[in-house]
This record gives structure tokens, C-alpha cells and sequence, in this order.
């Protein structure tokens, strides 16, 4: 005889439950907040081996990996805040007009409520737990959907998270589109989605139902303009660090190169190099080099290869859902690889005649979630800042702003609205209440 399939919690009943804890008032106290941050903490350091074993079967990450990107991100992440949030709570005085000279004004920061908070399948630990963090420091409940798509990892969450926080304040709901579509009907107090644009406007519009404020961390095709003044080893072993890390399964990965016609063969031919660097001469013995999330993706990569002039890589392998370190030149502008985020381990370039066919170039296209420059003339570097919007901007180094804590890290247009990290995930899940004390007397 076979068990009995466990009984889901109704969406409307999670909601309720959290809402009634949330109208306790417990958790708009320091203490609270800061003692759930320190259990989250815990969770991560006393159980970060179970979440990297969960990332290994789900993304072929390794364990440094795992700490490094995910893991210990996250940690930092708590940390950061816990130092600072006695401080970014103290209410913010406001000058009074002279009309109001008796009177006193001020800012507090408000908890929102009951917060969604959806993960993507690519940082499944660090992309559900960052934004919980942010969220249980603003003083709210909430509510985790982790993704099916990295099953493992999802599985683990649902297991460690009840055993470190209580379920009344934070409860996770495992699922795909079914559960996460119920969880949508509900009324939220803000919906924060990590993940790519269709669903993003799913999120959306069912949030508008309710006029529920959301924060969208979205994706895109972030540019990497290559001036002709670098040193290209240099830049080369930057990229490619920063391309195919996770496999290319990053967000603000780079993900197409924009050079001057002379530069772009020499610029391939050091990116080849630094490719072997990194992970030898086969990539899928290298115990560093992970596997793309599932075949789906693996067949939709396996579809741009043609995209231009292989320089390097082009190997794949299914059953293993291996695809190497690949870079392609000779790339057209309207090649197959140029028309949707690649989200993997390609890396096109494309030429373009200078500076101001770049600009031209990014701004023919939708707004990305970075983009990165490599260049040592300041003037071509206030005209990339200038002249482009972009979610974030890194000069000669992808990816490393999402690890400075005070900075936001958020998307523009198509590549997202709102930001967190820091002090901005707690704005992103409190309100700014305005208070004017005018005395009686």
C-alpha cells in the first residue's frame, strides 16, 4: 500500500496565517528582525554543505562555487545587514515649514506585510534568500516559492528553512506554474520575482489586481564594448571568468562583445586562451565548470551555436547537458544568438566601426540589466554612462558590482523595475511613512 500524498496548505490559508502573525506586531521589533536574520545566518553556515550537495545535482556547481556565489554571498549579505539595521531604522528628521516652526517631522520605515517572494532556477539559494532577508529585516512575513526547476535545491529549502525559522513567519510552497499561479490570486503587500520577462509580466499583471507593488529582477542581453587602448589578456581573462561562470546561467552575465574590426580577431584569439586557462583543453572533466539546468535550455543553446565562426568550444553532449566554454566570431546583428538573452556558456562578438556605432548599437535595444566596458579613456567612459541605461555599470570587471552591498542592484525597462542589496532591500520591502507632531499646547 502506498503512502498518502501530503496535504498542500491552501494558498489562502498560508497568506492568512502570515498575515495574522505579521498583525501581532511581533515583527516590527529589532529584535525580532535581528534574531530571524541570525537564524537565517545559521542556516547557511550549519547546513551550507546540504544546499551545495542540492546545487551540485540540480547545476553541476561545485562545492567552491556554491559557497562563493551562492552560499557565502548570502552570508555576507545578512551580515551587512545586521550591522547596519539598528541604523537604517532610526527615523529620519524632515525640515518643517515656518508655519509648522512647533512642530516636528520625520520618515520611518514601515513594514509592508505579507511578501511573495519567487526565485529563478540559476542562484536558487542566494536568489530566494537574499530578498527574504531583505524582507524579514523590513519587519515582514513571508512567503518563499523556490524553483522547480532546480528540484533538488527547492527540496533542501523546504526541509531547512521550517527547522531554522517559524513557519507562522516564513513558509515555503514548493511547485511549478500551478501553485505558483494560486499564489498569485492571493493579495500580497509586495510580490518580488526574480527571473526572465514573460513571466515577469504574468507577476505583474496579476499583481495589478490587487495593486500590489512588485519588484521585477528581469534579465537581458548586457553589452560589453572592448576599446582598442586594453590590454586584451587582461580583459580576456576578466571576461571569461565572468561569461562562464554558472555555465553563462548568470543574469548579468556579458552577453555579447562589441569591438573595432582590428581588435575583435586578436580579442578572440586571447578569449580562446583564456577559456584553456581556466578550464583546460576539455572543460567537461574540469570540476569547476558546471551543466546547463535541463535540456530544454540545453537544445535552445545547442540551436545558436551556428550563430558565427566558432573560435573556441562548440561542444555539447545531452545526455550530460554539457556545452563548452564557447566563443563565436564574424557574429551578424541579426544572427539567431542575437535575438533573445543566450543565458548560457556562448559568447558572441560582434563588430561595430567605434564608440558611437557601440552607443548606437545598445541603444537600438532594449534596456539591459548591465553593461560592461573596457577601456582606460575617460572620456569614452562618460559617454557609455552618458549616453546608455543600464541597470548597473561595470568598468573592467563583469559582475562584480552585485557584490558591494551599498550599491543597488535592480533593472531598468525590460530588464526589471526596483532594486535590493543593503539598505535598498529594506526600502524595497518597507514603506516610507511620513510623520508630522504638531504639539496641542
Amino acid at each position: 500500500m502506498s503512502a498518502a500524498a501530503p496535504v498542500r496548505e491552501a494558498p489562502a490559508d498560508v497568506v492568512a496565517r502570515l498575515r495574522a502573525a505579521f498583525r501581532t506586531g511581533r515583527t516590527r521589533d529589532l529584535a525580532w528582525r535581528t534574531d530571524r536574520l541570525t537564524r537565517l545566518r545559521a542556516l547557511l553556515t550549519e547546513r551550507g554543505d546540504d544546499l551545495a550537495e542540492a546545487l551540485r545535482a540540480d547545476l553541476g556547481k561545485s562545492r567552491k562555487e556554491a559557497y562563493r556565489t551562492e552560499i557565502d554571498f548570502t552570508v555576507r549579505e545578512i551580515d551587512h545587514t545586521l550591522e547596519h539595521l539598528a541604523e537604517w531604522l532610526r527615523p529620519e528628521p524632515a525640515p518643517v515649514p515656518a508655519a509648522l516652526a512647533k512642530a516636528t517631522a520625520s520618515t520611518v520605515q514601515d513594514p509592508l506585510g505579507v511578501v511573495l517572494v519567487i526565485a529563478p532556477w540559476n542562484y536558487p539559494v542566494q536568489l530566494l534568500l537574499a530578498p527574504v532577508a531583505g524582507a524579514l529585516a523590513a519587519g515582514n512575513t513571508v512567503v518563499a516559492k523556490p524553483s522547480e526547476l532546480a528540484p533538488a535545491t527547492s527540496a533542501a529549502l523546504a526541509r531547512l528553512l521550517p527547522e531554522y525559522l517559524d513557519g507562522d513567519t516564513v513558509t515555503v510552497v514548493e511547485g511549478g506554474i500551478p501553485e505558483t499561479t494560486a499564489l498569485l490570486a492571493e493579495r500580497f503587500d509586495h510580490i518580488f520575482y526574480t527571473g526572465n520577462g514573460t513571466v515577469g509580466r504574468i507577476v505583474m499583471t496579476a499583481a495589478a489586481r490587487h495593486l500590489t507593488p512588485v519588484t521585477l529582477e528581469l534579465g537581458g542581453k548586457s553589452p560589453v564594448f572592448v576599446d582598442r587602448d586594453t590590454d586584451l589578456r587582461t580583459v580576456a581573462a576578466r571576461l571569461a571568468a565572468g561569461k562562464f561562470l554558472n555555465a553563462g546561467q548568470t543574469c548579468v552575465a556579458p552577453d555579447y562583445v562589441l569591438t573595432d574590426p582590428e581588435t575583435a580577431p586578436v580579442l578572440a584569439d586571447a578569449l580562446a586562451a583564456a577559456v584553456e586557462s581556466l578550464f583546460g583543453q576539455d572543460a567537461s572533466a574540469h570540476p569547476e565548470y558546471g551543466r546547463i539546468v535541463n535540456e530544454r535550455h540545453f537544445d535552445r543553446l545547442v540551436g545558436l551555436l551556428g550563430s558565427g565562426r566558432t573560435v573556441t568550444g562548440g561542444v555539447h553532449d545531452r545526455a550530460t547537458k554539457y556545452i563548452a566554454p564557447t566563443v563565436l566570431a564574424d557574429v551578424a546583428p541579426d544572427a539567431p544568438v542575437m535575438g533573445e538573452e543566450i543565458f548560457g556558456p556562448v559568447l558572441p562578438i560582434v563588430t561595430v566601426g567605434g564608440l558611437d556605432e557601440a552607443i548606437a548599437f545598445i541603444n537600438d535595444r532594449d534596456k539591459p540589466l548591465a553593461l560592461y566596458a573596457f577601456t582606460q579613456n575617460p572620456a569614452v567612459r562618460e559617454r557609455l554612462l552618458a549616453e546608455t541605461s543600464s541597470g548597473g555599470v561595470g568598468l573592467g570587471l563583469p559582475l562584480a558590482h552585485l557584490t558591494v552591498s551599498d550599491l543597488p542592484f535592480g533593472g531598468v525597462g525590460e530588464s526589471g523595475m526596483g532594486n535590493y542589496h543593503g539598505r535598498y532591500s529594506l526600502e524595497t520591502f518597507s514603506h516610507r511613512k511620513a510623520v508630522l507632531d504638531t504639539p496641542l499646547g
